[in-house]
This record gives C-alpha cells, sequence and structure tokens, in this order.
C-alpha cells in the first residue's frame, strides 16, 4: 500500500473519494478518463442538433414560466449541448451547486437533472419568497423544486407533441446543496445542456441540465422520427376513450398544473367524440390512472368565504369576529387543487382536528365547475 509522505490527502484525492472515482490506478482521474473519456461518441452531430434545437424550442416558455413565478422578467437562452464524461463536465461548474432531480420515470426513462449555480439558486429563491439574503434551508429548495417542476412540466408537453410519446413522465424534483465533487452524475458520456440565465440583476448565471446516455440517445432518436414514437402518435386517434384516457398524461405527472397542450404534426383534422361521464371508470380508464397514483395533490377543507373592503382589513386587530358566507352546521367544503370533490363535517380526532366525508360531488358537477 503506497502512502503520502506527509501522512496527508491532497484536495483533488479527496473530491475523487467524496465523488466515489478509484484513484488507486494510473493516478488521481485516470480511472474516471479510460471508463468515460470526453466527447460526442455516444450522440452523433444529428442527434445533437435535434436536442439543441428542442430544447432551443421551449426556452421562451420557460422564460415566461419563471417569469411569472417570480415576478420579475427573466430570459433563458440556449441551450449549447455537450457530451462529456464527469471530470470534464464538472470543469464547467463551480465549487457548490443546487442539484435538482427530476429523472423521467416512463417514455424515456433515465437519468434526468437540473444543476444552479449557488448564487443563481439563491436569488431565484429570493425572488419567488420576495426575501432578500435568503438562505438555502429547505424552504427555499422547495421552491426551487416547484420551478424546476414547471420547466419539466413543460418540457414533457412539448416532447409529447413533438414525438408522440404520450406515456412520459418524471418523479417529483428532488433539491440538494452540495460541493460539485459529490455531484451524482450519469455514469459514462452523458448530454449536458447549458444555458444562459439572465434574473434582470445585471449578474449572468447558467443553468445546466443533464440527460443520462439512454435518456439523450432516445429523445434524439425520435425527435429524428426513430423509435416507436411514430406508432405511439396514432394510438390515441384511433379511438376517443384512448384519447381521454392518455393524451394528458405527461402534464399531468408534474402534479396537476400541466394540461396535455396542442398537438401539432398532423395535418389532418378530425371531429372529437368525448366518452360519457360516469362514476366509475373501465379498465382503459383504470390502466391510465395508475401512472399518477404516486402524485402529490394539495387537498384543503374550507370553512367558508367573504369579502372585505382593504380599509376593513387593515383595521382587523385581535378579537375581531370575521362572518362567513356558511351557517353554522352547514358541511365545509373538501378541495383538491383549489376544486371542490366533496364535503364533510368537522371532527375533533385525539385534539387534531379532521373532517368526515359526508358527500362526494359528482363527475357532472366536477366538470360544470371547471367550466
Amino acid at each position: 500500500m503506497m502512502m503520502m509522505s506527509d501522512g496527508a490527502l491532497s484536495k483533488a484525492e479527496i473530491d475523487a473519494l467524496l465523488s466515489g472515482v478509484d484513484s488507486s490506478l494510473g493516478g488521481l482521474g485516470s480511472a474516471t478518463a479510460t471508463a468515460a473519456p470526453s466527447g460526442g461518441g455516444s450522440l452523433s452531430s444529428e442527434q445533437k442538433k435535434a436536442l439543441e434545437t428542442f430544447f432551443a424550442s421551449t426556452t421562451d416558455a420557460q422564460s415566461s414560466n419563471l417569469s411569472m413565478l417570480t415576478g420579475t422578467q427573466i430570459s433563458l437562452k440556449g441551450p449549447q449541448i455537450t457530451v462529456n464524461g464527469r471530470d470534464a463536465f464538472l470543469g464547467q461548474l463551480p465549487e457548490s451547486v443546487v442539484v435538482i432531480k427530476a429523472d423521467f420515470s416512463s417514455g424515456f426513462p433515465g437519468e434526468h437533472m437540473f444543476i444552479f449555480p449557488e448564487d443563481g439558486a439563491k436569488a431565484i429563491a429570493s425572488l419567488i419568497n420576495k426575501e432578500d439574503n435568503i438562505q438555502l434551508d429547505e424552504m427555499s429548495m422547495s421552491v426551487l423544486g416547484e420551478a424546476v417542476s414547471q420547466m419539466v412540466g413543460h418540457q414533457i408537453t412539448a416532447l409529447a407533441s413533438k414525438t408522440g410519446n404520450k406515456s412520459i413522465a418524471a418523479v417529483p424534483p428532488e433539491a440538494t446543496n452540495v460541493p460539485k465533487a459529490v455531484v451524482a452524475l450519469p455514469s459514462g458520456d452523458f448530454a449536458g445542456a447549458t444555458y444562459q440565465l439572465d434574473l434582470g440583476d445585471g449578474k449572468a448565471y447558467q443553468l445546466w441540465e443533464v440527460l443520462g446516455p439512454s435518456v439523450a440517445g432516445d429523445i434524439a432518436k425520435s425527435l429524428n422520427g426513430g423509435g416507436s414514437a411514430a406508432g405511439q402518435a396514432k394510438g390515441p386517434a384511433a379511438g376517443a376513450p384512448g384519447l381521454s384516457g392518455g393524451s394528458n398524461m405527461g402534464g399531468s405527472q408534474m402534479g396537476g398544473n400541466y394540461g396535455g397542450g396542442t398537438q401539432f404534426g398532423s395535418p389532418n383534422v378530425q371531429s372529437v367524440q368525448f366518452p360519457h361521464l360516469a362514476p366509475h371508470g373501465g379498465p382503459q380508464e383504470a390502466g391510465n390512472i395508475g401512472l399518477i397514483m404516486d402524485v402529490y395533490m394539495e387537498m384543503t377543507v374550507e370553512l367558508g368565504r367573504t369579502k372585505k373592503l382593504i380599509k376593513e382589513i387593515l383595521n382587523m386587530g385581535e378579537g375581531t369576529i370575521i362572518e362567513l358566507d356558511k351557517l353554522a352546521g352547514e358541511p365545509v367544503d373538501i378541495l383538491v387543487n383549489h376544486k371542490l370533490i366533496a364535503k364533510g363535517e368537522v371532527v375533533v380526532i385525539d385534539e387534531n382536528f379532521g373532517v368526515r366525508v359526508t358527500e362526494i360531488v359528482s363527475p357532472s358537477e366536477r366538470m360544470s365547475d371547471l367550466g
């Protein structure tokens, strides 16, 4: 066993140990260089161009989404696609980053993540929370995850429209603030998309999107007309039940905030026939709904509502009584994503409030409420 003469590890060796790189063979980093040489061997120039063109086509909408989320004008430009191994990619990153993993679980399954520089992540979290000198705590990580959730949701909708693959879905984003040396990057050569991010504060930031080798290759092939995406695109058009059951699965996986979007690319326009609403779905609907069973949705219980003038709100203080629009003893409303789905009565369980469901709103009533 070889030991250093002063008994200490160099910074490069510490980084290698943290990142799981075996530096025992042929010098530090040589194992990585041998296993994952940098370069574009895993994607052809046409495939890289297809990825660049697709992701560039989404930047305007992504800029608008981020602008609405932060309340300020944000511009996202690019990207430039490179295919590198771990060492070459890490060379582009600052020492500390925020990594938000949002792996694709179906459609193009595999590794997928966004990487923000730490100062850029803080700037975005500050804009969303309307708070200066923000720290990257649990709340900040949560809002950054929500921002990426919206970005991935738009990508899924755009990919479904472009490739005809209606089964694309992603896991809920998970954010971590780590030194770049411990970022869990895909093995081998993977695709990295580098965006230019302008938050309107006079500073230039970069944002990186990482696609695992299989994800990048599958998406590129589908964008170029390869794979089975063409066959999948014809599925919903064959019958109305298939359209209602699966056309919006891409957006729904990200929390219900994204619609299926208008489908482009088909020159034939056909009238759409919707199935009759029924209390229980058939086997096809049951199979499709299984794709989103693990998606979190916000459930709230509403005691009542009222409207007040601004001057009345400003005059409120301790002891102020606010009269609501419901009578005492009247059932409370149970809402999912702010849509009424049921009514119930308030109960107390071990000193905690709860709601016992007394009535389920019918599907027809829910649909009329959506209108």
